[in-house]
């Protein structure tokens, strides 16, 4: 275990904020890319394992990762052997820098062990996971590492048959890399972290630590069962029709502490007894009867509920090992005693907690400790009368009992206290001191409780053996607790803002669509935009004028298509809105350089690309704002280009911003749409001047404006004559691009024919519409589609002329 000692010192200070550790080893020789992982947080007792196949650049491992946010990570110490690390070791290194890495000895990686810790450990309602993981070598390696770590640096073990166990495979949801959760600003605000102004912010209203977490996780890794997501939907819809539903789980889950951290201290066994973790362990089973006592209340709640999963969580609660706990924490807890904020308050139930006549001593001890605490209070009186101050007995953890003042009205002599009082502090109008006598009064005090809590904590070892017999249902609770508590959470973001259900097939259809960001932030309705992808018309250019809302449309959508398939089902900012389940979201939007990694913005598009084309599906999900920037316009427009066409190859849904109008003019395929944000064009009536009025508001069709980034330019200090040269050569330069490249007539007739046909199979299959509206409907496609070909006709006539 030596080989801990040199960061276990690191990883208790940090474990304040961050609190999960990562083990992590690689496969070798032919294995090479097959990863194992394990990871378990310390406020919450699951270990959860992973293994799977990555790709060279490691983006699975990346984004776990990412999603964990880890304390510290472990890995095999061959991994970074004399300062040559694996692939694996320095990528991980460059992009977690705030990180504390240990290297383990190889030997401690090891699967045997691994499988021995987890059928000694995992609890009997958890055991199908060892069907799943027996032959998963790698995993088990990296848990035996990551329980022998926690074993040295806790001091502590785990209880036997105590821990949740699970098996974790990627398949269950979709994958958002880290750079997409960055870019869409997922969980952190990319200019403020601590602004509320992400997806999370939007939605996060939960009332407990689990809750949130739940929510956290959830964003990062949306599900792709349908089933699953609908069956939440239904939950959000219930409470948002029963108000008495809603607000009663509101009040109740608020009165809930972390459940999960009070399940993982009550697991731990110390290896050594100290006054400390006895006065700690009396703390969580007063915690632990606080939390029980609210399941009766939790049930009454639940008790009509109708949806599914609400009424599953309701059976769930009704498991009598709640009532055996709460009966055998009551035969040695006293009916009274309960958690309350205030150092004092908490102190005096630590110290009564337990039951008289159970312990004699521990009795004779209390009624010690109960007349030192009346000589204290008893000393400050008398200090007051002699003085003819008006002293008060206060208490704070870190000073014990001392004495304040209020000097409202008071004189005092020579303006200074007298003598006798020591370590005076001043705050307004406030003075804190303490005596001599008093000191030693707490001195005694606090070998009083020493000896109390030592005592209770003996009648207390063997009440905590009883409740790992039976924690499975108290997994039960947190699981209960956590999802209530986010699904509460989503409904409540939909009563503050107008979102609708979402409906789920085979279409990407967005009625009315908002940013649920910005729309925080606007404190107001932001101008909405309806969008349709399905397989017949998959791909999307969008193009526009320089800040005319493509970026913000973009990530619209992507947010919506993630609030939609949100693990527990979110309404979304819409009027309507249909999707398709996406397997994987990708976004590649403008970056600057990286000046760690030494890469221009060039390098970084490309290896943005590289990863998504190497990683997409026909089930995916994809967003690009703009490409090809950061190089030569011949070589930038080529290269979208062959991007566009492979894209088109897939089935994969794909919104394309660009700046490259080229793109809608050149004959990409007939299975490619285009549309623009829309600005109109005004002209002052006094200078003449022109100006730009930014609509946000998507239309049909390539944008008609050209040169709009030199609009942009005249709107700064760039000299008028500097402006008009580079309208001169931008003209000349879009004539030649324009002459060699046009969209043929006939290739605008059978993309309408098609584009009609598509519309019309996608009415067949999905449409909920009445009779009345269905032929509304075929009108205005059968207008869009007459108003295509006549474009068509017009080409053709210009082309003859």
């Amino acid at each position: 275990p030596s080989v801990f000692a040199a960061t276990s010192c690191s990883s208790v200070a940090a474990a304040s904020s961050a609190s999960v550790l990562v083990a992590l080893v690689e496969g070798r020789g032919l294995a090479r890319g097959e990863i194992g992982m394990a990871s378990l947080n310390l406020r919450c007792p699951e270990l959860v394992l992973s293994q799977f196949a990555d790709t060279g650049t490691y983006a699975k491992v990346i984004t776990k990762i990412h999603i964990l946010v880890p304390l510290e990570i472990l890995m095999p110490d061959t991994a970074s052997e004399k300062g040559k690390g694996t692939n694996l070791f320095n990528l991980i290194t460059e992009n977690f820098p705030g990180v504390t890495f240990t290297a383990v000895q190889r030997k401690y990686f090891n699967e045997k062990k691994g499988l021995e810790y987890i059928q000694q450990l995992c609890a009997p309602e958890f055991s199908t996971v060892l069907m799943e993981v027996q032959t998963k070598y790698y995993c088990l390696a990296a848990a035996a590492a990551l329980l022998k770590y926690l074993e040295f640096i806790q001091n502590s073990v785990y209880a036997a048959k105590s821990l949740r166990v699970i098996f974790k495979g990627s398949e269950q949801t979709a994958m958002i890399d880290s750079a997409s959760a960055s870019n869409l600003e997922l969980v952190v605000n990319n200019r403020d972290r601590r602004s509320e102004h992400s997806l999370l912010g939007v939605l996060n209203h939960t009332k407990t630590a689990g809750g949130a977490r739940r929510l956290r996780s959830n964003i990062l890794e949306p599900l792709v069962d349908v089933d699953t997501i609908n069956m939440r939907l239904d939950s959000i819809q219930e409470l948002l029709q029963e108000e008495d539903l809603f607000f009663g789980l509101k009040n109740v889950i608020g009165h809930f502490l972390d459940t999960d951290q009070l399940l993982s201290v009550l697991v731990q066994i110390p290896k050594q007894e100290t006054v400390q973790i006895a006065e700690a362990k009396i703390t969580h089973v007063i915690q632990l009867k606080h939390t029980l006592d609210l399941v009766p209340q939790l049930k009454m709640v639940l008790k009509n509920c109708s949806s599914s999963l609400l009424k599953a969580y309701s059976t769930s609660l009704e498991d009598s090992r709640f009532d055996v706990i709460l009966e055998q924490i009551k035969t040695v807890i006293n009916d009274d005693t309960t958690y309350l904020k205030g150092s004092l308050h908490m102190r005096t139930q630590k110290c009564y907690a337990v039951r008289p006549n159970i312990n004699e001593f521990l009795d004779i001890a209390r009624r010690a400790y109960t007349e030192l605490v009346d000589d204290v209070a008893g000393l400050v009186n008398q200090l007051g009368e002699n003085y003819g101050l008006p002293m008060r007995t206060s208490f704070s953890t870190a000073r014990g009992f001392f004495i304040q003042m209020k000097l409202e009205g008071v004189v005092l002599p020579e303006g200074k206290l007298p003598s006798e009082f020591i370590k005076i502090s001043k705050q307004r109008n406030n003075y804190s001191f303490t005596t001599a006598d008093l000191i030693k009064m707490n001195d005694r005090c606090d070998e009083a409780l020493r000896e109390i809590f030592h005592m209770s904590y003996v009648v207390i070892r063997q009440l905590l053996s009883t409740i790992h017999e039976h924690i499975h249902c108290l997994y039960k609770l947190s699981d209960a607790v956590s999802m209530l508590d986010m699904l509460v959470s989503l409904a409540n973001a939909c009563t503050i803002s107008d979102y609708v259900r979402p409906d789920f097939t085979d279409t990407l259809a967005i009625k009315a669509g908002r940013h649920p960001i910005l729309e925080r932030i606007a404190g107001q309705l932001p101008v909405s935009n309806n969008s349709y992808i399905y397989e017949g018309c998959n791909f999307v250019i969008i193009t526009g004028p320089n800040m005319s809302g493509k970026s913000t449309y973009l990530k619209q959508v992507a947010l919506c298509q993630i609030m939609a398939q949100i693990a527990q089902g979110s309404y979304v900012p819409a009027a309507y809105a249909s999707f398709r389940i996406a397997d994987q979201i990708f976004t590649r939007i403008g970056v600057d350089d990286d000046f760690e990694t030494n890469s221009s913005t060039f390098m970084l598009e490309m290896k943005e690309i590289s990863y998504i084309l190497h990683n997409i599906s026909d089930r995916s999900l994809v967003i690009i704002d703009e490409l090809g920037r950061g190089t030569s316009a011949e070589e930038g427009i080529g290269l979208c280009h062959s991007v566009c066409e492979f894209l088109l190859s897939l089935k994969a849904f794909t919104l394309f911003a660009t700046h490259f109008l080229e793109l809608c003019h050149w004959s990409l395929s007939i299975a490619c749409g285009d549309q623009h944000m829309e600005v109109q064009h005004t002209r002052s009536s006094d200078s003449g001047a022109d100006s730009v009025v930014y609509t946000y508001a998507l239309q049909r069709g390539c944008s008609e404006d050209r040169h709009y980034g030199l609009r942009a330019a005249e709107m700064t200090s760039l000299p008028s004559d500097i402006i008009q040269e580079a309208k001169t050569i931008a003209s000349k330069v879009s004539q030649q691009l324009l002459s060699r490249h046009h969209c043929d007539p006939e290739t605008l007739q059978q993309r309408a024919k098609y584009h009609l046909a598509n519309r019309l199979l996608q009415a067949a299959r999905n449409s909920r519409l009445d009779p009345d509206s269905l032929r509304m409907y075929l009108k205005g496609l059968k207008k869009q589609y007459e108003g295509e070909l006549q474009a068509a006709g017009e080409m053709v006539d210009r082309t003859q002329r």
